[in-house]
């Protein structure tokens, strides 16, 4: 087999696996919490389940009805 060689005096051009976060994923970061302290302020809206309308404009009511309700 043939030996390697390797130079240690030589810099380094490229580093692999150090990346940064780009400054959507901070501003994006900002909106999650807002989010979260909106969540615990307000509740979840509308309970879990499935729901059955007769029109959208049944749906709506409903839907509006819930997110405005105050817990």
């Amino acid at each position: 087999m043939d030996k390697i060689s390797v130079n240690y005096e030589e810099e380094i051009g490229k580093t692999v696996g150090r990346r940064k976060a780009p400054a959507s994923g901070i501003s994006s970061a900002g909106l999650q919490q807002t989010g979260a302290a909106l969540f615990q302020k307000w509740g979840k809206g509308m309970p879990k389940g499935v729901y059955r309308y007769q029109s959208h404009e049944e749906a709506d009511r409903d839907l509006m009805r819930n997110i405005v309700r105050v817990k």
